[in-house]
């Protein structure tokens, strides 16, 4: 039984915290959660008999095994690093706050702990691993969102871009995906997990359309090496809570707890 402590109870830590009642019986026992807003904490556990403690970040990480951050990027790094500290496992969903931070991927190997990183949003992640194993050359994010997945983002307030206006798409951002991140980071996530699969941050190239009147966030990823060429397409639905998360990142999560605990993996 392996003890799991949630940080962040908004759209994806609460999804995984049902998924864990529902899904994971005599696998996951979830001792802990942690939300800056405390009555959001309380509501994501309410269905529990048993309740899991409402806890500060420091106590969750001492009471766990597996420690779930799903709350931002601007901690997501922190939790990491206490977490490994401690002697404890992590699962980050905000992958954008480990871009460039080397420090904590060397920490996880010196103290063989794992580090999980759901794929999210993106499909295809296999194939650009196995690529990056002989040598990519070029690797391109072409993300197309609609205006209501974008609203807010640093990049946009501070260039003074107003989404409401647009008739047609638009590139809105072209540029390295550590810009990426740090421009929208709520919004493009899955520059992250693509960066760490590949090339990086600072040789992915990240293109965001803005489509009025798309139904769904689509990614297309294209990798150039000395495999060949690689190119994926998600079409991704908005998760009914929040716009600015796909269903298939609040999947990946719960596909990730699966393959942490089960004995048979399927694919790399």
């Amino acid at each position: 039984m392996i003890k799991v402590g949630i940080i962040g109870c908004g759209t994806i830590g609460g999804q995984l915290i049902k998924a864990i009642k529902k899904d994971f019986k005599g696998k996951i026992k979830l001792v802990a959660v942690c939300d800056k807003n405390t009555d959001k904490a309380k509501a994501s556990i309410r269905f529990f008999k048993t309740k899991p403690k409402i806890l500060s970040a420091d106590a969750l990480i001492k009471i766990s095994d597996l420690v779930i951050e799903a709350a931002s990027a601007s901690i997501s790094a922190s939790i990491a690093k206490k977490t490994l500290l401690a002697g404890k496992e992590a699962m980050i969903m905000s992958i954008g706050g480990l871009i460039n931070r080397k420090d904590i991927f060397r920490l996880a190997n010196k103290k063989k702990k794992h580090l999980y990183f759901p794929s999210g949003a993106l499909c295809g992640l296999d194939g650009v691993k196995s690529a990056a194993a002989a040598g990519i050359s070029t690797a391109t994010l072409i993300t197309k969102k609609p205006p209501r997945a974008l609203r807010g983002a640093p990049y946009l307030i501070k260039n003074k871009i107003d989404l409401n206006s647009l008739k047609r798409q638009k590139v809105i951002f072209k540029g390295k995906a550590e810009d990426a991140i740090k421009a929208f980071p709520k919004n493009v996530n899955v520059s992250a997990i693509f960066s760490l699969a590949g090339i990086g941050g600072k040789k992915t190239i990240v293109k965001i359309i803005c489509c009025p009147g798309a139904k769904v966030n689509s990614h297309t990823v294209v990798v150039k090496g000395d495999f060949g060429q690689l190119m994926t397409q998600t079409n991704n639905l908005p998760s009914h809570d929040n716009p600015k998360t796909s269903y298939m990142a609040i999947l990946s999560a719960i596909a990730t707890l699966k393959s942490i605990t089960e004995y048979v993996r399927v694919g790399n």
